[in-house]
């Protein structure tokens, strides 16, 4: 079905497909790199905006004089409002095309970030928070969709690793800069700083992204939609992807909410810059991502998938010591599983989902961002109570139930072959 553009303030980003689509994009070519490079920079500009609080919750808790449970809200009230949009982004999407929600969702959230740094209070800052997640959303959920739509199978996994590793990147930066920020002036600095790059890396992401070439505008149907969600969720193996997402999103939210606040006092007792450090760890975790992509393609999901989950749990316990030293290196692993983990689960879901591919990849990402905002607080709370041994208690318990599903996963008759 033909579309014409929205607005003329659209229309550089409309969406014109063809009535005789060309062949998907595959690894090497010249859109397919001009594509890369687009979805690296959305990823980028994606979680540096969503997660650039992180580091500075325990200035949060010392300016506002609040907890860390309190603190975390921050980041919980941007996740969590990001999951509840998701569903409705992809409807968004579907009608008025994938690159036009997504280069909006970029460019709001950017500006938001910046309001950031003038919040006169904590409750301001949390309806700022608020908004971003709201806005936020309109990226992650079509991203999946739109390179399932237009890359090869044979290719996606490259892709897909290359756009998470844009988010790891991103988020890297966005808490590096955000703690040495702090230390230099302040966290409002620090959050005017990061609005602007991500502002930069919005309008990298618009020039470069190609026009969708196997879109089809439709209208919000839902009693179609719901006919869709419940064979979705009827499908054997995609709830369960959905849990692991949950789950291991979950425990990677927990761990770096709770970390500055480890890391800040003994035996540590490390400045904001020198913590600020640690998030370079992101690094190993950009390589995890393309390199577990690059493996599920050759050797398969299901038997990639439950290896990732336990490299993250053997990462996680290793952070119980009480020296500096295996203790980064503990985050390192838990870092490098998590976003094979994630690098994984989003591709299969996009293989499982057929002509459902936009409501399967949004039902993941609520999962995934739901599960960030849930054992994101109460991971706080069980600092509080039990400090660091008791966070890892409850993380442990939460990789265990993702390996279950994992191997269940790998025993499953695949509907495509992963």
């Amino acid at each position: 079905m033909s579309s014409s553009a929205l607005t003329s303030t659209l229309s550089a980003n409309s969406e014109c497909p063809a009535s005789q689509p060309p062949a998907k994009l595959s690894y090497g070519s010249k859109v397919y790199r001009r594509t890369a490079r687009a979805m690296f920079a959305g990823g980028f500009a994606t979680f540096s905006t969503l997660y650039c609080v992180q580091p500075l919750l325990p200035q949060f808790s010392r300016e506002f004089q609040i907890s860390a449970a309190v603190a975390s809200g921050a980041v919980s009230t941007s996740t969590a409002t990001m999951a509840l949009m998701l569903i409705p982004a992809s409807i968004l999407a579907d009608r008025y095309g994938r690159r036009t929600i997504m280069s909006l969702s970029l460019g709001l959230s950017s500006l938001f970030l910046i309001g950031c740094a003038l919040a006169g209070n904590f409750t301001q800052l949390l309806i700022l928070r608020t908004l971003i997640g709201l806005t936020l959303a309109g990226l992650p959920a079509v991203a999946m969709t739109y390179l399932s739509e237009e890359i090869e199978t044979g290719s996606l996994g490259r892709a897909l690793g290359l756009y998470i590793a844009g988010n790891a990147l991103g988020g890297m930066c966005g808490r590096l800069i955000a703690g040495v920020l702090c230390e230099w002036g302040s966290w409002r600095f620090s959050l005017g700083v990061l609005g602007i790059l991500s502002v930069l890396a919005t309008l990298d992401f618009s020039r470069n992204l190609p026009p969708s070439r196997h879109f089809t505008r439709v209208k919000a149907d839902t009693r179609r939609m719901v006919k869709s969600a419940r064979h979705l969720i009827g499908d054997a193996g995609l709830p369960w992807l959905f849990l692991c997402g949950f789950l291991v999103m979950g425990c990677f939210v927990s761990m770096y909410n709770v970390l500055g606040y480890r890391l800040e006092s003994a035996p540590f007792n490390l400045r904001p810059a020198e913590e600020g450090l640690i998030f370079t760890l992101y690094l190993i975790g950009m390589f995890g991502s393309t390199w577990a992509g690059k493996l599920a393609d050759r050797v398969g999901r299901r038997n990639v998938l439950w290896i990732m989950v336990v490299i993250a749990l053997a990462g996680l316990l290793l952070t119980l010591t009480q020296v500096l030293p295996p203790l980064v290196a503990g985050i390192a692993i838990f870092t490098f599983g998590f976003f094979g983990t994630h690098s994984v689960a989003s591709s299969w879901i996009g293989m499982r989902a057929g002509h459902d591919k936009a409501l399967a990849s949004a039902l993941y990402l609520s999962s995934y961002y739901l599960g960030a905002s849930v054992l994101g607080a109460v991971s706080g709370m069980m600092w509080r109570l039990a400090a660091w041994p008791g966070v890892v208690a409850l993380l442990t318990a939460a990789l265990l139930l993702c390996l279950a599903a994992a191997l269940y996963l790998r025993k499953l008759p695949p509907l495509h072959t992963p």
